[in-house]
């Protein structure tokens, strides 16, 4: 073996340990599902722009079991000298260390993004969102139906008043929870109306610019209509909000054996 193999070869091996995630050793980071890749329709039958029905192939990754949580941010804040999310220690939205369990609220689409990069992860894109969120299941509004119990997800119409511990309620199929209710959940992917009508069939990244973010799922604040798995909202990626919080994702290759 020549030496500037051996020399290519060991600066790829450096950065490789470079790039592991340095997390408390008391740090528990959220417990991972296997999304199994497949196909589905996106969208909604008969809908348009942002909500046109187009077929989408997902690869099999990995996501969240529930929302990041006060707790595992409060920790991320303290490792890495990060600012606290907006309405933190706010008793009335269930934020900061005295609710460890509840989901975080109050931060941006960067907060995420920096998180999930802390812990070695991602933000999932908004098709991966969806296509985990219905749990296997076609052309339904919810993830267990077309039909959704208030004792079935903390919506508005459950009267709950704000965010409750993550999982609460019962998980769908793929082992996800409050993928409807709960908190919103920050995604990947620029904003854009009219990116159904371009996207491509595999994995779809969402638009390469834009000045919104989308965030998908209802949440404790969100009426009936919000919470259907397909709809699809934005903020500006900046913004905290009371009513949304996220998860991570990430790719199966990069995942232990």
């Amino acid at each position: 073996m020549s030496r500037l193999i051996i020399l290519t070869l060991l600066c790829f091996t450096f950065g490789q340990l470079q790039a592991a995630p340095e997390l408390p050793k008391d740090f528990e980071p959220t417990v991972e599902a296997l999304i199994p890749g497949g196909e589905f329709l996106m969208g909604v039958k008969d809908g348009t722009g942002g909500y046109l029905q187009h077929q989408v192939r997902i690869s099999s990754f990995y996501m969240d079991k529930h929302e990041v949580t006060n707790a595992q941010y409060l920790a991320f804040c303290e490792a890495t000298d990060r600012k606290l999310p907006v309405f933190w220690d706010l008793e009335r939205f269930r934020s900061g260390p005295d609710f460890p369990d509840h989901p975080v609220i109050g931060v941006s689409n960067s907060d995420g993004k920096a998180y999930a990069k802390w812990i070695g992860r991602r933000l999932p894109t908004e098709a991966e969102w969806e296509f985990a969120a219905r749990g296997g299941l076609e052309g339904k509004k919810y993830d267990i139906g077309d039909d959704l119990p208030d004792s079935t997800a903390n919506t508005k119409s459950a009267k709950l008043g704000g965010p409750v511990a993550v999982g609460s309620f019962r998980p769908n199929a793929y082992g996800l929870h409050d993928m409807v209710g709960n908190v919103r959940e920050w995604v990947s992917d620029y904003y854009s109306e009219d990116y159904s009508a371009e996207s491509p069939i595999d994995n779809p990244t969402g638009p390469a610019k834009g000045k919104l973010r989308v965030i998908k799922g209802g949440g404790w604040f969100s009426g009936t209509g919000c919470n259907k798995v397909h709809v699809r909202n934005a903020l500006a990626g900046s913004w905290g909000d009371f009513n949304v919080g996220f998860r991570c994702a990430r790719d199966t290759e990069k995942a232990p054996e």
